[in-house]
């Protein structure tokens, strides 16, 4: 039997079509959206909804469809309500101290057809302010420190927030330091974002303390269009939203903050900011949505986690701290799926990529299992440099004498940090990720050429 955070829980029904409100904002991945039209349609479901001018029942109308393109499995379209995205607006204003502030305004640097995005539009119009949308979302141009203070230039509020994933910041901090003139206005218009909320990959210690000595406000958020996007800023759990962990077998054992073992759990999480399920999938959303007997809700994710106490030592300082006491500190070391077996032993992915990433040398870290008929499963990683390494080295090439004694640096630091099996079997450095629409690894992408390269070699 599944356990639980709460005996007595019960897996929820999945919505219906019928549940969808007349005008609800529906997104797929595969499918760019018209951010423009999404924000009228926002503006008409949340201005109705605040106002109350709907009919009774409207907690439960859907507001939001979250679709995926079924490229990697079944396509699931998860479903937020008005409820869910006002609660989740109210929760990230609350964790920033709104009282007696400015409006705020966002800037969208994201595909508003993910979760990240269509939240910086939903965001906007709760606040009650237009949001400054880049060139690189509506037009045929990539993301660049161009385009960033561009669209900083139009911004009119003090009170401002962006939402990144870490490729960008990398690619803004980076183009700073090798252009000293044109890395002054980055740092002032990162400078000016009361928030910059980091999420939809993990962020390198590199990139946040990088970020952190610059005194920007950089956030790294956790969540999925499950939980309408962030619900837990640098480790801090936002107002309203609960976390519980669940043991659960096969998950590894690590270290917490004072060097002592502890038993990692899957992430469940509990809030009015939940989504309903998905729609017309009673199999999956049973899975992984529940109810309790007094009507709270809870969600089964796929990741694991660790509690560790409040202002453990090495924690991200955030705004949220001060306000939220004394309360214990999620870290997110994984998706479940993420824990590998090589030669018997459990591995995480995500434990083995931060090892990588804390050496100096390395910008960002991707850890996957290959099939190996003596191992089970071959940790290969793929890394890219910092540009100062990487000019120095030739990326594509791993025989290069500086990147074959990088490769040996590296493969014993995760020996001596995770143990001998932890070190990576297959270690090849990449010029650049390839990189999904969201501007995020692609995981998949990276799977095939560390593969190539496994069997090459």
């Amino acid at each position: 039997m599944m356990n639980t955070p709460v005996p007595g829980l019960v897996p929820s029904p999945a919505p219906q079509e019928a549940a969808l409100h007349p005008q609800a904002v529906q997104v797929r991945a595969d499918q760019p959206a018209d951010p423009h039209a999404m924000l009228g349609a926002f503006e008409r479901l949340l201005d109705s909804y605040a106002a109350g001018t709907e009919h009774a029942g409207s907690d439960s109308y859907i507001a939001l469809v979250v679709g995926t393109s079924g490229s990697t499995g079944t396509p699931k379209r998860t479903a937020l309500t008005a409820r869910a995205l006002t609660a989740s607006a109210a929760a990230t204003e609350n964790f920033f101290n709104a009282t007696g502030e400015a409006a705020s305004q966002w800037l969208l640097a994201l595909p508003a057809h993910y979760i990240a995005g269509a939240q910086v539009l939903a965001r906007s119009v709760l606040a009650g302010t237009a949001p400054v949308i880049a060139r690189s979302v509506i037009e045929p141009v990539h993301f660049s420190p161009e385009v960033f203070l561009q669209a900083v230039e139009r911004m009119s509020s003090a009170r401002r927030f962006i939402s990144l994933v870490p490729t960008q910041l990398h690619k803004l901090l980076e183009s700073a330091d090798a252009n000293p003139s044109l890395g002054t206005e980055i740092h002032e218009a990162l400078g000016s974002f009361t928030g910059i909320l980091l999420g939809g990959a993990p962020a390198s210690a590199d990139l946040i303390a990088a970020s952190t000595a610059l005194g920007l406000n950089t956030v790294t958020t956790y969540g999925s269009a499950e939980t309408a996007g962030g619900c837990v800023y640098s480790g801090s759990v936002l107002p309203g939203v609960r976390v519980e962990l669940v043991p659960e077998e096969d998950m590894p054992t690590v270290l917490d903050t004072g060097g002592k073992q502890a038993q990692v759990g899957r992430i469940w999480i509990s809030g009015a900011h939940l989504a309903s399920g998905y729609i017309g999938d009673t199999a999956r959303t049973a899975e992984h949505f529940f109810t309790a007997a007094d009507g709270t809700r809870w969600y089964r994710t796929d990741d694991y986690g660790l509690l560790s106490p409040a202002h453990a030592p090495g924690s991200p300082a955030g705004p949220g701290n001060t306000a939220r006491g004394n309360e214990p500190r999620l870290q997110v070391l994984g998706r479940s799926d993420d824990v590998l077996i090589s030669g018997g032993v459990k591995i995480s992915a995500r434990a083995v990529a931060t090892a990588l990433e804390e050496h100096p040398a390395v910008r960002e870290a991707c850890v996957v299992g290959l099939p190996d008929a003596r191992w089970g499963t071959a940790i290969a990683a793929a890394v890219t440099l910092v540009p100062s390494v990487g000019a120095a080295a030739a990326p594509t090439e791993n025989s290069h004498p500086l990147n074959e004694e990088l490769c040996a640096l590296l493969r014993a630091r995760c020996a001596e940090k995770l143990g001998a099996p932890a070190a990576p079997k297959q270690l090849s450095i990449l010029p650049d990720f390839p990189l999904t629409s969201t501007g995020k690894p692609d995981r998949a992408e990276i799977y095939s050429i560390l593969d190539r390269d496994y069997r090459q070699g």
